[in-house]
C-alpha cells in the first residue's frame, strides 16, 4: 500500500492554544477545584461539630504541607474564578471583545489571582498567628 504525502493534522505538541482558550479551560478547571474546596470546607465544619478530637484531626490534615498546598490551590482557584467571572460580566456588556483587549484582560485576571492569593496567605499567616 502506497503512502500519500498529505499534511498531518496539527498535534497538541505543535498547535498552541490561544490565550482565550487556555483561560477558558482554566476557568472550568478552577470551577471543579472549587467544588472540591467546598467538600473540604464541609469536612472542616463537620469536624468542628463532632468535637475537639475530630477538629484536631481536620486541623492536622489541613495544616500539613500537603493540606496547605491544597488550600493554596483552592484559594487561587477562588480568586481566579472570581476575576474571570467579572471579565465575563464585562464581556456581556459588549466591551473588551477585541483580540488585544482579550489578551490584556486575560493577563489582568491571572495577575490579580496571583496577587490576591499571595495577599490572602500573607494576611492569614500574619493575622492568624
Amino acid at each position: 500500500m502506497a503512502t500519500r504525502n498529505r499534511p498531518l493534522s496539527p498535534h497538541l505538541q505543535v498547535y498552541k492554544l490561544p490565550v482565550s482558550a487556555q483561560l477558558s479551560i482554566s476557568h472550568r478547571i478552577t470551577g471543579v477545584i472549587l467544588c472540591g474546596g467546598a467538600v473540604l470546607l464541609t469536612y472542616w465544619l463537620m469536624a468542628a461539630t463532632y468535637g475537639p478530637e475530630a477538629f484536631a484531626t481536620a486541623q492536622a490534615i489541613l495544616g500539613s504541607w500537603i493540606g496547605k498546598l491544597v488550600l493554596l490551590g483552592v484559594v487561587f482557584s477562588l480568586w481566579y474564578h472570581l476575576a474571570n467571572g467579572i471579565r465575563h460580566l464585562i464581556w456581556d456588556t459588549g466591551r473588551g471583545l477585541e483580540l488585544p483587549q482579550l489578551r490584556t484582560s486575560g493577563m489582568v485576571v491571572v495577575a490579580s489571582a496571583v496577587i490576591l492569593t499571595v495577599a490572602t496567605f500573607v494576611l492569614a499567616y500574619t493575622v492568624g498567628n
